[in-house]
């Protein structure tokens, strides 16, 4: 499927600066990551012990930046390795890094880790595989659920990451791939993302155990998405994925209900109803995911991105508490309705065959 003249180059991310820890290059692993970024005319760091060099620059902004340039392939202890529940999405989350270099004035990981933004990669994927058997069949949300049933014991793993922005320096996408093509169970691996370069998932024996989502917002709404690649390639991107045999599915979220959101989204749906019409035997989910965010990552995000005319005031907005306690602000009641109402019409509309898998 050659792609449409106007698509551009793909990004990808080429960090400032790789630093690998002692521990990750006794992996095999581990040292193919350090031998691809060198390929890729990168200079590779090889630190003397296990702890990250984390001094960044008192500005805060010089900071971010310093951070959010870095790569760290480090290995992944056993509280990183242990598997935890991730509904709606998934039975399970697998992570295979942390951190992403996207610049999203939106991102939920703001509130979720500590520290500097910097991406951390594992190097021991061996062992973070290990821990999946255990848990097929034991899910609360495939594992259990009639309505999906058929997709089996899932595995979420773009929950701390964005696995595809990675995937030329890392190549873990890849093998988790290959990894899930060769397990005969009722399984599946599940990722979603905001980059295109899907070139080396392409030949991979999947055996239709991995689904891809795109992860789209409306064009219009590119200001939000720094760093990441545009719409029409994601979705360019998710088309020749299907036509590859892979499950898709669209992720749009998160969906913002700013001035003027009626007509950026019915443009975007029959933008995705147009990439993907066509597609022999397509499979194809839609999850729907509400803009929230927590007091934490609101003040996090503001500090990141001083200059976003994203709308974090509390105008249409209601206090909601998760079963953990925590505190998030959602949209008003009304405003949900709206919302909802507006997207399964348009779906139904242009994307008549899609599954909707969830609503938050």
């Amino acid at each position: 499927m050659p792609s449409p003249p106007d698509l551009g180059r793909r990004k990808l991310w080429l960090p400032k600066r790789v630093i690998v820890t002692r521990s990750a290059m006794e992996w095999d692993h581990g040292r193919a990551i350090a031998e691809r970024a060198g390929r890729l005319g990168l200079d590779v760091e090889e630190l003397p012990s296990d702890r990250l060099p984390l001094a960044m620059p008192e500005d805060e902004r010089k900071a971010y930046a310093a951070a959010k340039n870095m790569l760290a392939v480090v290995v992944a202890p056993p509280s990183k390795r242990r598997l935890q529940p991730i509904a709606p999405s998934a039975d399970w989350r697998i992570d295979l890094a942390e951190g992403c270099p996207a610049h999203c004035s939106y991102c939920y990981l703001a509130g979720s880790l500590k520290g500097p933004p910097i991406t951390r990669t594992y190097a021991n994927l061996p062992e973070i595989m290990a821990e999946m058997p255990a848990h097929l069949g034991k899910g609360m949300v495939t594992s259990r659920s009639r309505a999906r049933a058929q997709e089996g014991t899932t595995f979420e793993a773009s929950c701390y990451t964005d696995p595809l922005a990675l995937e030329h320096l890392t190549g873990s996408l890849s093998a988790l791939i290959e990894h899930f093509g060769r397990w005969d169970e009722a399984l599946q691996l599940r990722f979603t993302s905001k980059f295109a370069a899907v070139d080396p998932l392409l030949p991979i024996d999947h055996a239709g155990q991995t689904r891809m989502r795109a992860s789209i917002n409306p064009a219009s709404y590119a200001r939000h998405e720094g760093g990441t690649d545009p719409v029409a390639a994601r979705l360019h991107a998710l088309a020749r994925m299907a036509a590859a045999g892979y499950p898709v599915g669209l992720t749009i979220a998160p969906i913002i209900a700013a001035a003027g959101w009626e007509q950026a989204y019915a443009e975007l749906i029959a933008q995705a109803g147009a990439a993907l019409a066509h597609m022999p035997h397509l499979d194809l989910t839609i999850e729907l995911i509400t803009h929230r965010y927590t007091p934490g990552s609101r003040a996090v995000l503001q500090s990141w991105y001083p200059g976003s005319s994203l709308d974090m005031t509390m105008a249409g907005r209601v206090e909601k508490r998760t079963k953990f306690g925590s505190l998030k602000y959602v949209y008003d009641a009304d405003t949900m309705r709206s919302l909802r109402s507006f997207f399964e019409h348009e779906i139904t509309r242009h994307l008549p065959t899609a599954r909707i898998l969830y609503w938050t």
